[in-house]
């Protein structure tokens, strides 16, 4: 059962929102087929001559397969991973069109053995044609040009076949209702899954963004830390080397005041490192709750403290937090998450960050963010589990013991 439904549910928002569009314009052709194309094979029922009737029904499943080829494209364009197909939208209407013409004359002709049978199928082509003409659009205000020319053009060839004038009104008013249906339905489609797509980008890029902008920070400490203390090495270096040419000992002084300042330099720059990698843990868990809700999960942390973590501890679930909240964001289609530190007065501290929606197998080759975090722990003889507990949640404990307590244990 788990493979059956992982192909589901391994998928993205996003990519499950596309799956559901594209198989719904698939059906559309199978729609088109049933609902119109079989109109005149039943109405010849009994006939002896088939022809006219089975040569409008391969002319409707063509038109209802190059329909569905059309949408598929589009909806490509749509998500941006091709060019618009400006060609085959364009022939998609000169079929449509030919064979609205087609079925007209016939009408006109008497040809038909139904006289119902030229409404639907002319209804059926252009109502379907619209809907995938409007996916090859950007702009609403061309779209909704689409079924007003497509039910004008109708009954004005209806009146220059000699249809009555009645008759052309009906195909007007009754194409412009089904244009209609069909173009909006294509087109609010079409709009959702591109501004699904958008927001999905739109979160890798604000990821992106933080990243650069932490690189940014972490480079402007280091360039203010450092900068003025190399141009301070160096002026003295110059100095010192000038007064050794000429043997004065003064250049001894320089070179003191040099390794000085070296070393207070790597004193800093240890200091700015050390800031670096070290990972607040309240803003940390405040910053899980902003990132988990702004995505539209529904967060909840409980935090709760007996006493003052030590510095050490902290930075280490901090980056627990900070990781977890990445993989969420990342993996599965969470809906509800929960983070909880529990640090009582004596015992060891834990945190539990569990979520739904976890996908039975992983998407991808496994990362290296687990296993970094084992070794932070592994530093302060923590431990840390992983992995899912059912019901598609997904569970991550960090364990770290109370060391005063050991050492007070041991003693005794």
């Amino acid at each position: 059962m788990p493979k059956l439904t992982g192909w589901w549910k391994n998928r993205s928002s996003a990519g499950k929102l596309e799956l559901y569009t594209r198989w719904s314009f698939h059906l559309f052709v199978l729609l088109e087929i049933v609902s119109f194309g079989l109109l005149p094979l039943v109405a010849a029922a009994g006939k002896s001559s088939v022809l006219v009737p089975g040569t409008l029904f391969v002319m409707l499943c063509g038109h209802a397969v190059l329909c569905g080829v059309l949408n598929s494209r589009a909806l490509d364009w749509v998500v941006g991973r091709r060019e618009r197909p400006v060609r085959l939208a364009v022939f998609l209407a000169v079929a449509t069109g030919a064979a609205t013409l087609a079925v007209l004359a016939l009408e006109a002709a008497g040809r038909l053995a139904d006289p119902s049978a030229a409404p639907a199928l002319v209804s059926g082509l252009t109502s379907f044609g619209s809907g995938s003409l409007v996916l090859c659009l950007r702009s609403v205000r061309r779209m909704r040009y689409v079924p007003p020319v497509a039910a004008a053009g109708t009954g004005l060839a209806a009146l220059a076949l000699g249809l009555p004038a009645a008759e052309a009104l009906g195909y007007l008013v009754g194409i412009l209702l089904g244009s209609l249906f069909f173009c909006f339905t294509s087109g609010f489609s079409a709009w959702l899954l591109n501004t699904v797509y958008e927001l999905d980008r739109s979160r890798e890029v604000q990821a992106r963004l933080a990243v650069a902008e932490e690189r940014l920070r972490f480079g402007r400490d280091l360039h203010d830390v450092m900068g003025r203390n190399l141009a301070v090495i160096a002026l003295k270096s110059e100095l010192a080397v000038q007064l050794a040419r000429r043997e004065r000992p003064e250049a001894v002084e320089q070179m003191i005041e040099v390794q000085r300042i070296a070393q207070e330099s790597q004193r800093e720059v240890r200091d700015v490192v050390r800031g670096y990698r070290e990972a607040d843990l309240a803003v940390e868990l405040e910053g899980a709750r902003g990132v988990l809700s702004a995505a539209g999960m529904d967060c909840r942390v409980d935090f709760r403290a007996g006493r003052e973590l030590p510095s050490e501890v902290q930075s280490a679930l901090g980056w627990v937090v900070r990781e977890a909240t990445t993989n969420v964001l990342r993996h599965g289609d969470a809906h509800r998450c929960l983070i909880r530190l529990c640090a009582p007065e004596t015992g060891p501290v834990t945190l539990v960050v569990e979520n739904d929606g976890a996908p039975d197998t992983p998407a991808g080759p496994p990362g290296s963010g687990l296993a970094g975090l084992r070794e932070r722990l592994a530093a302060l003889d923590g431990t840390l589990q992983a992995g899912l507990v059912g019901d598609g949640r997904f569970r991550l404990l960090a364990e770290i013991p109370d060391r005063e307590t050991e050492r007070l244990e041991v003693r005794a």
